[in-house]
């Protein structure tokens, strides 16, 4: 059965340390890959994912046991992985369950942060790279497609991916509920963690109007500040920098604080009580925690954009269960149409019995008929048409109704077998060893 030939083998956060994904990188670039895929004995149809947490092969093949063993030597040949390891941090689904993992994967109920939405877009990429190399057909196509639209109704139908689910855009989160609006503010960043750079980022897409970067180092600021088409300034020149802003994100590594309450106090009055919103990711800390006694300062550390994310993450999950209920549907749907596509084949080889016959026994009978006009014989050909397809009519019907995959299949032997569709197998040779 159709179902039982697609696969998904590989390894993800969840089943493998980041030790044992990184030996699964590949020379080139997926093309490549790809390319050496398709050349497997058995492998009709392949795609191929990889990203930061995830290296999987999604394959269709009628050979299955002899490919899927090809495939695992493919993927983990190059590793200095034992099998005991290989089965250990691996996944390999076969039918029904690989079609679930992928549909999971692509509604990002697979990824580390539930609901984050690159997940789809790698998805998309990895499809594009595999039609490239035109190493999907008829049944990754309709899959992978159908995987796109099963994240789209995902999103559309749950709150799956609303609320921070990172710090850093658990930032941006709570810079909206001061401001509303964020378009045309000014952010500065102090400092040049990693997580600080993200939130950026983040506030960027929000309609952020300018970056200003502070660093002790003036390159490195200068360097950072480039990628945003912001500017730097050195660590000296914050305090007098921060009557321009509106939101600041510090992310040193100074075991003393950088801005303190006395600091920022007499600055107030000359923004006219603006709102300053700041936001401590660092550890230790380098914003003074009396600064949130000031009037229009609202200050975050870490810990606060912790609890943001959990309370986030726990809504999350509740919205994961309403779109596990949509995958399992779409699973299901999918099965379905896997199933009419074995049914397929039958009814064309019983519609073309039928015209055989029908064309068969009409040659014999109006061969003895030739003194029927035209229109007369017209009429005998229909005749014969309608007892073809009104004889047929209900064995289709049996075998397009809806039923268990077991059912379908029973239903689909016997129909093959009540038609003579098989040709019988020739006896095997007798053993006439010892006599």
């Amino acid at each position: 059965m159709w179902v039982d030939a697609i696969m998904a083998m590989g390894v993800n956060h969840k089943t493998a340390p980041v030790e044992i994904r990184e030996q699964l990188t590949f020379s080139g670039d997926c093309q490549t890959t790809i390319r050496q895929l398709k050349e497997i004995p058995g492998c009709d149809e392949c795609y191929f994912l990889s990203t930061c947490n995830r290296v999987e092969i999604l394959f269709v093949s009628r050979e299955q046991e002899n490919t899927a063993r090809a495939v695992r030597q493919f993927l983990f040949g190059h590793t200095r992985l034992t099998d005991a390891e290989i089965d250990r941090h691996s996944y390999f689904y076969r039918g029904i369950p690989a079609i679930d993992h992928l549909f999971r994967v692509a509604a990002s109920l697979d990824s580390m942060i539930v609901g984050e939405p690159q997940i789809l877009g790698q998805l998309k990429q990895a499809y594009r790279d595999a039609t490239e190399e035109q190493s999907t057909g008829t049944i990754l196509n309709r899959l992978l497609h159908k995987a796109f639209s099963v994240a789209k109704r995902v999103r559309t139908e749950t709150n799956i991916g609303g609320g921070a689910a990172s710090i850093s855009f658990a930032a941006v989160q709570l810079a909206r509920k001061i401001f509303g609006e964020l378009k045309g503010k000014k952010v500065m960043l102090i400092g040049a963690g990693e997580m600080a750079e993200l939130a950026a980022e983040h506030l960027i897409t929000q309609g952020i109007d300018h970056v200003t970067v502070a660093n002790r180092t003036l390159e490195r600021a200068a360097t950072l500040a480039r990628t945003f088409n912001g500017s730097a300034i050195s660590l000296p020149e914050v305090v007098g920098r921060l009557e321009e802003v509106d939101i600041v994100i510090s992310s040193t590594g100074a075991t003393d604080l950088i801005l303190r309450r006395d600091d920022v106090k007499p600055l107030m009055r000359q923004r006219r009580n603006r709102p300053l919103f700041l936001i401590d990711i660092a550890v230790p800390r380098d914003l003074d925690p009396k600064l949130n006694d000031l009037e229009n300062i609202y200050l975050y550390d870490i810990d606060d954009l912790k609890n943001v994310v959990e309370v986030n993450k726990s809504e999350r999950t509740k919205e994961a269960a309403s779109a596990e209920r949509i995958v399992e549907e779409e699973v299901l749907k999918f099965g379905q149409w896997l199933e009419n596509m074995e049914v397929s084949p039958t009814i064309a080889a019983i519609r073309k019995k039928g015209e055989t016959i029908k064309a068969q026994e009409l040659a014999k009978t109006l061969a003895s008929l030739d003194h029927l006009s035209a229109k007369e014989k017209k009429a005998v050909e229909a005749l014969a048409a309608s007892i073809v397809n009104k004889m047929l009519h209900d064995p289709m019907l049996c075998l397009k109704a809806n039923c268990r995959p077991e059912e379908k299949r029973q239903k689909l032997d016997l129909t093959r077998k009540l038609f003579n569709l098989d040709p019988p197998s020739p006896p095997a040779p007798r053993d006439t060893a010892g006599r």
